[in-house]
């Protein structure tokens, strides 16, 4: 079928049939990468059974083990490592949040994580019908849990790494201890636990002017972006707030 919109010049009708086959091909090669991913060997068993702070139903706080974070009957773990806090070089400005804004600069979250938050927090009310889905910070729980109701997550479930080093051992915080916005998955089948994926290509090199894109590829706000003319803003990042 091809299509044909109102007025459009014969020039334009050509170029977007050219750039419909790179898109049908794109979409060929993201179901062959994901194919390939699903096709990974089993990864390493993991660590340590670690042990996150956490904040119950009632808001009191508790101790959660990482096995117990297979909750819904799947076998599948998402983490996302939140940048909280941020990296010691991001100068963006603070929180508003009546609690969060006492924070200093450097302890406030990375409003690029809190961005991506923002979007999977109502992605999390259907994703976790089929898989286990937490967010891991290294700040306390009680600045966690706090930020979280003041943000308006109603769907995120929020841990505090800050008594164990699995942001360390699994590529969400760096040797000097700045913390990085890795995505893990884990896999449990039977009594083991393995880790299976990692959104590497935060690491991984880039050519001139890309973005690591190793969250890009799933976060709708930059994928708008790339659905205009102008592309992905070079010269814009997501902050905690904007002017209204």
């Amino acid at each position: 079928m091809s299509m044909e919109f109102p007025n459009e010049s014969s020039e334009y009708r050509a170029a977007r049939e050219r750039l419909l086959a790179k898109e049908v091909e794109l979409r060929r090669l993201t179901e062959s990468v994901a194919a390939a991913r699903r096709e990974l060997p089993p990864g390493g068993l993991l660590k340590e059974d670690y042990i996150f702070d956490e904040a119950n139903a009632n808001g009191d706080f508790a101790k959660t083990k990482f096995s117990e974070l297979f909750a819904r009957g799947s076998g599948s773990l998402l983490v996302y490592n939140f940048m909280f806090p941020r990296d010691p070089e991001d100068d963006r400005p603070p929180s508003t949040g009546s609690a969060t804004r006492r924070l200093m600069l450097a302890e406030q979250p990375c409003p690029s994580c809190v961005g991506l938050l923002d979007q999977l927090d109502g992605a999390a009310r259907h994703a976790t019908q089929r898989l286990n889905f937490v967010i891991v910070a290294k700040t306390s729980i009680a600045t966690l849990h706090t930020f979280g109701k003041e943000r308006g997550w109603t769907h995120l479930r929020l841990l505090s790494a800050s008594g164990n080093t699995f942001k360390r051992d699994y590529g969400g915080e760096s040797a000097e201890g700045a913390q990085r916005p890795m995505m893990n998955v884990f896999e449990r089948n039977g009594g083991e636990i393995r880790h299976f994926w990692s959104s590497e290509m935060l690491y991984a090199p880039t050519d001139s002017g890309q973005d690591p894109r190793h969250m890009g590829t799933l976060e709708p706000l930059w994928n708008l972006f790339d659905l205009t003319r102008e592309g992905r803003p070079a010269d814009w990042q997501e902050q905690l707030g904007y002017p209204r």
